[in-house]
């Protein structure tokens, strides 16, 4: 089977040629690697433009401005020409060195979703927030409840689908709302839907990290919307 690997990036100039050489280095499988920026203004955009000269990268998509993760993951499924869709974040806090666990229930048929999970397995993961930990946990918590999953860590940037099913499924999210709202639609469908542990190297606020408190609240609305309005 083939992986197409989409990564979203805003403003990571100090990681992303790292996360590249790293997918490079890690993957196995026939692949390409789809990048949206998302209107960088660090500098980013250069680097990218380098890695597409390059051939580092197969495509790269520039938004003309900021619309946020979920819109750039629409973008970026639009280029996919491969049997398995897998979404990469452009910072250090995932590794792709977990790529083949993630993987390997879909190509042996036992799964047609897969989920990283930050909070289970033994893959080194890092200390940080209590309280960050606290509200994935409850946002978790949330749409199991409603969706009747049993996740772990709905959160977590590591999903992985066959082509067909992120497909045909018509995303509306522009922001970190993708989340719960690709959650909340695959509950609604007949698939077989796994769970692997993954490494985490979560950073700190200082180090770049951007969700917040704000994308929070926005989470629990998309929750509501997606697993109870909208049907």
């Amino acid at each position: 089977m083939s992986l197409s690997i989409i990564i979203p990036c805003y403003n990571e100039f100090g990681t992303i040629s790292k996360i590249i050489d790293k997918i490079q280095q890690a993957c196995k499988y026939d692949f390409e690697i789809i990048v949206v920026d998302d209107c960088s203004e660090d500098g980013s955009r250069k680097i990218l433009k380098e890695e597409l000269s390059n051939k580092k990268i197969d495509h790269l998509i520039l938004n003309t401005k900021n619309y946020g993760k979920g819109y750039s993951i629409r973008q970026g499924l639009k280029k996919t020409k491969n049997d398995i869709i897998l979404i990469q974040d452009a910072d250090l806090e995932y590794d792709p060195s977990d790529y083949n666990k993630l993987i390997a229930p879909i190509i042996n048929d036992k799964a047609d979703v897969v989920y990283g999970s930050r909070f289970v397995g033994s893959g080194e993961k890092r200390i940080l927030y209590f309280w960050h930990s606290m509200g994935n946990a409850f946002l978790t918590f949330l749409s199991n409840m409603f969706s009747n999953l049993n996740l772990s860590d709905m959160e977590c940037c590591y999903k992985v689908f066959k082509s067909e099913v992120i497909k045909d499924i018509e995303l509306k999210e522009n922001r970190f709302g993708f989340e719960p709202e690709i959650t909340a639609k695959i509950s609604k469908k007949n698939l077989r839907i796994y769970e692997v542990g993954v490494k985490y190297y979560g950073r700190k606020y200082s180090e770049g990290k951007k969700i917040t408190w704000k994308d929070g609240f926005s989470a629990i609305r998309s929750i509501i919307k997606y697993n109870i309005i909208t049907r």
